[in-house]
């Protein structure tokens, strides 16, 4: 599409080819959980996000991985991939070459990796720790990249990226479908997958615009710690919750 239209107009109609599905999800019948006995539902509405998340307020790890994942999303997302030309520049690798495909094609190569390794082997269980250690290796990784001035470790710090963040948010997902009450799984399910997909509409924000004030580097590295710092906070506050119900 891009090469046949441009990289402006390619992206307009790539855009806009999601439109006829989203207005077919905001007028498509909402019927709930008919098979669990649940009353169907024919308006969604957004207070329902909010009625959810007060539904299982008590339960601190399927809240921890949703607040998780939204705010991986929020403070770094995707958004460094649009700003990889100049990334890529600072690299020495500005000219549309192989160089620079390898690094926009190392971060997806690592998420098919995690993906093999978390399928083939079961050496991440599915548990809040592993989400969180994921997580804050996750940080720290595009920390390093965002400041890396070596192409070679630029490539390894992003394909490793691509495989923690896909565990992290796997393992998040997952824990999120074991710990729902049968009667909420669909909507929390979906609760989390718009907080951890939703959400990286914003960080451009915090990682593209940002990076126009302080650059690129210093953009990315501060989100990533913003995002260390929640993250670190998260697990205390779901360890906490843990202690509470073994004294309890």
């Amino acid at each position: 599409m891009l090469l046949w239209l441009g990289a402006s107009a390619g992206l307009v109609v790539n855009a806009l080819i999601y439109v006829p599905f989203t207005i077919w999800l905001a007028i498509v019948p909402y019927t709930g959980h008919t098979r669990e006995g649940m009353p169907a539902r024919r308006v969604l509405r957004w207070r329902d996000a909010f009625d959810v998340i007060r539904d299982i307020a008590d339960n601190r790890p399927i809240l921890t991985m949703i607040v998780l994942g939204g705010a991986a999303s929020l403070f770094v997302g995707n958004a460094f991939q649009a700003n990889m030309p100049e990334f890529a520049h600072d690299l020495g690798t500005e000219r549309a070459d192989f160089a620079y495909s390898a690094l926009l094609a190392a971060n997806a190569a690592g998420s098919v990796f995690g993906g093999f390794v978390l399928d083939g082997k079961a050496r991440l269980p599915p548990t809040v720790k592993s989400a969180i250690s994921c997580a804050i290796l996750w940080c720290l990784t595009m920390t390093a990249f965002a400041f890396s001035k070596s192409y070679p470790l630029s490539l390894v710090l992003l394909f490793v990226a691509g495989a923690l963040n896909l565990a992290f948010y796997s393992i998040a997902q997952t824990i999120v479908q074991l710990e729902a009450p049968v009667a909420l799984r669909g909507r929390l399910i979906g609760l989390f997958s718009m907080s951890a997909y939703g959400l990286r509409a914003f960080s451009g924000l915090t990682i593209g615009v940002v990076g126009g004030l302080i650059g690129i580097h210093w953009s990315l590295a501060l989100s990533s710690m913003i995002l260390l710092a929640v993250t670190v906070a998260l697990f205390t506050f779901a360890a906490q919750g843990r202690s509470s119900e073994e004294l309890g």
